[in-house]
């Protein structure tokens, strides 16, 4: 679980942080809740979304194989479809030997509402990563 800073009194709201999330079961998507901010009481959900890390992570475990690729090369598209929240076509991208995936995903349980997102992996020292064994 993490929270992002508190952007106030925007009706257009954007974050710009950078979160890092240790991920225990690869087959599960991340769980993505917009809140707004109340000075009394609950904050209220505004929406939730899931990211679905299958089809970036099916890049990701090839990037030692793409080392020669030109920066900016598409590695794969995913459409949007009634198993994802993604509001657009969505590209994973190989750029300065990092492959990261870029979405604007559509928040259900709610009248209307997007959020852009940006994932890429990140390998933390000691820990099993992207390993084809896991």
């Amino acid at each position: 679980k993490v929270k992002t800073n508190v952007v106030k009194k925007n009706c257009n709201p954007e974050w710009c942080d950078e979160v890092s999330l240790s991920i225990k079961d690869l087959n599960d998507p991340i769980e993505l809740t917009v809140y707004d901010k109340d000075t009394l009481g609950a904050d209220d959900p505004m929406g939730t979304a899931e990211i679905d890390l299958k089809p970036y992570l099916e890049a990701a475990r090839l990037r030692k194989e793409l080392q020669e690729l030109p920066n900016g090369c598409a590695l794969k598209k995913v459409q949007p479809s009634g198993t994802n929240d993604l509001a657009d076509e969505s590209r994973i991208l190989w750029e300065n030997g990092r492959i990261t995936q870029d979405m604007r995903l559509k928040l259900r349980n709610v009248e209307s509402g997007e959020v852009l997102i940006q994932i890429e992996w990140v390998d933390i020292p000691g820990c099993k990563g992207l390993d084809p064994d896991f």
